[in-house]
């Protein structure tokens, strides 16, 4: 039941988004509950993680660095050159850059699962990137747009230290010390972070409604072609290096499925609401492409290349 509810996510996050986007004033003062709530997210990723996650970078190599540097060149970059090309204004901009400059989502793991890719290899590589994340995003985004706007670097270092390597650390921390215990709560942490993350949208949406109906079909477009390019890019280019249709299909989630509420929580501490409407519609778009992508790839059968055995992906799932 809990499953079932949790692959709703974009059902969940449209219907709250429209409520929120007619009737602001049912969560605009929940607007401090937006750090707190990323970081129960980031602490539910963490309680999920065993240093077997971490191991499996050396069996994987080069799945894992192609997916790495896609994640901090590819959609950095694509952001830039879709706000510029649009001619955003600095808010837009900023929002645009940070979608682009954050590290893989979450949701990538479920995606991953329904299509029949990786599950493992996902969760360490959306771990990956989430720690590499937190150097990678406050620098890149200044070497992108450092001469538009003043971006606080090190402020932003400390913040993603505190949102996102604090909570996962101590997820970890937790997971190996409790891990019998935890057991029971595992099942139901993806329904726990779906549940924050809509309820984020709906705050930003409510903080945004005047300026997304005047603006929402231009910046959606940028998202729409943003998240394409990362799962077409994601899936293609693996191809063209002979990795196997499973890895691909796992890259390609973890590629075009962005942290986007990390996005919109340093959009809001450091910049305005407005800079975090990017982060905001990726969030809803990107569950939606994926669940689309995911039920498509879920019905075509899988070409082996290897004879090596998978991981139990039904066992990893309920983990992620």
């Amino acid at each position: 039941m809990m499953t079932a509810i949790t692959q709703l996510f974009p059902v969940w996050a449209v219907l709250l988004s429209t409520i929120a986007l007619f009737f602001p004033h049912l969560f605009i003062d929940f607007k401090s509950a937006i750090i707190p709530m990323l970081m129960v997210i980031m602490l539910s990723m963490g309680l999920t993680l065993t240093g077997q996650d971490f191991l499996r970078v050396i069996q994987h190599k080069k799945a894992v660095l192609i997916a790495v540097l896609l994640q901090f060149t590819v959609m950095p970059l694509m952001a830039y050159t879709l706000a510029t090309l649009l001619m955003f204004d600095t808010d837009l901009l900023i929002g645009m850059v940070l979608v682009g400059t954050v590290a893989g989502g979450t949701a990538s793991n479920v995606m991953c699962y329904l299509a029949k890719g990786d599950v493992a290899l996902s969760i360490t590589m959306t771990a990956i990137s989430t720690l590499l994340g937190v150097m990678f995003t406050p620098f890149l985004t200044a070497a992108l747009i450092g001469q538009v706007v003043d971006i606080p670097v090190s402020s932003m270092l400390a913040s993603l230290l505190k949102i996102v390597l604090l909570p996962v650390a101590i997820g970890v921390l937790m997971n190996r010390i409790f891990t019998n215990k935890l057991n029971h709560i595992k099942p139901h942490l993806p329904f726990v972070s779906m549940a924050a993350i809509v309820f984020i949208i709906a705050i930003i949406v409510a903080l945004n409604s005047a300026k997304l109906q005047t603006i929402g079909l231009l910046i959606f477009v940028a998202i729409v072609v943003h998240n394409a390019t990362g799962l077409l890019l994601g899936y293609w280019i693996p191809k063209c290096l002979k990795l196997d249709e499973t890895v691909c299909r796992t890259i390609a989630f973890e590629v075009g499925m962005q942290n986007s509420g990390l996005a919109v929580a340093l959009a809001m501490k450091f910049f305005s609401p407005a800079a975090a409407i990017a982060g905001t519609l990726f969030s809803i778009w990107h569950n939606v492409s994926g669940s689309i992508l995911a039920g498509y790839w879920h019905k075509r059968s899988i070409k082996e290349s290897s004879t090596a055995p998978k991981p139990d992906a039904e066992s990893q799932i309920e983990q992620s």
